[in-house]
């Protein structure tokens, strides 16, 4: 029997968006309104900027893989870094050794957050701090952020750590302790342009490689407790 998928021009052209979203697509129209009245060029320029500002908060529905024991991306963007490293010492795991992913998303991406994998929140720290480029690798240490550590199904733990870079001011994160969450559900988002870090357990070889491009809730970037080898690929 043939499958299929429903692909509706709603879609692409009327995307849901996240509550965050709304006061500022409200506040680019005002703002639109205001400058055409003005002048007329600058009241188009308010328009595109307004519809930039809608598909920004854009927040569409994503297929989550069903196997066990797997990591998705949280993020949509580019891996952008992928390091061997301590754990996040906010959260006691810098005694403990990780690859850490890293995905950079621009201004143009899709800014939801999903959760990596199932498990439960077993702590959830907040660091107030600098705005630097988030593609430095000094961000995951000196740039405002949200660490999370989660317990998964399987009993590892694994830390998400979402970063605010050069134009991100808002870091919106849902997840609380004592939450569980199933693999790809949403938990929070970063406004306009960022980083997410995935902290997998050491000796997880990542299934992603450097400049992928990634889509959050669906992409998987590792398997927890399974002997898979290392992704290579090369860019053409």
């Amino acid at each position: 029997m043939t499958k299929t998928y429903d692909i509706s021009w709603r879609r692409y052209l009327l995307p849901n968006i996240h509550n965050e979203g709304w006061k500022f697509v409200g506040a680019f129209a005002v703002a639109s309104a205001v400058l055409a009245m003005l002048w007329e060029p600058l009241g188009w320029l308010g328009l595109v900027l307004t519809i930039w500002c809608f598909y920004f908060f854009r927040d569409p529905e994503r297929v989550i893989p069903e196997l066990e024991n797997i990591v998705v991306s949280p993020a949509d963007g580019i891996v952008q870094m992928i390091a061997e490293v301590n754990g996040p010492e906010e959260l006691g795991m810098e005694k403990q050794k990780f690859t850490r992913i890293s995905v950079f998303m621009s201004v143009f991406n899709v800014h939801v957050n999903r959760a990596p994998t199932e498990g439960k929140i077993t702590k959830a720290v907040y660091v107030p701090g600098k705005f630097f480029n988030a593609t430095l690798d000094k961000a995951s240490k000196d740039n405002e952020r949200q660490l999370l550590a989660m317990k998964t199904k399987e009993g590892g733990e694994i830390a998400v750590v979402q970063i605010a870079g050069l134009v991100a001011r808002r870091i919106v994160c849902d997840a609380a302790v004592g939450q569980e969450y199933k693999t790809g559900e949403r938990f929070g988002m970063i406004r306009f342009g960022s980083r997410l870090d995935v902290y997998l357990p050491a000796g997880t070889n990542p299934q992603v490689i450097l400049g992928q491009t990634m889509v959050a809730g669906e992409t998987i970037i590792a398997r927890l407790g399974e002997n898979t080898p290392e992704v290579k690929g090369v860019a053409r």
